[in-house]
């Protein structure tokens, strides 16, 4: 997996474990809103439910 925080986002790069690090971010307090899936490219990030950047 790669992350980065990047401005006052998380930025998950690449994630290739068996459990979402986005989930697992979530369950650790990290909103939703905050975390960018960036493995996806920037115009399908809209319809993720996660941050678009």
């Amino acid at each position: 997996m790669h992350i980065d925080i990047i401005g006052d986002k998380v930025w998950i790069q690449y994630d290739g474990s068996s459990y979402p690090v986005a989930e697992a971010l979530m369950e650790a307090g990290i909103p939703r809103e905050d975390i960018v899936l960036g493995f996806h490219p920037e115009n399908l990030r809209q319809h993720t439910g996660f941050a678009i950047s």
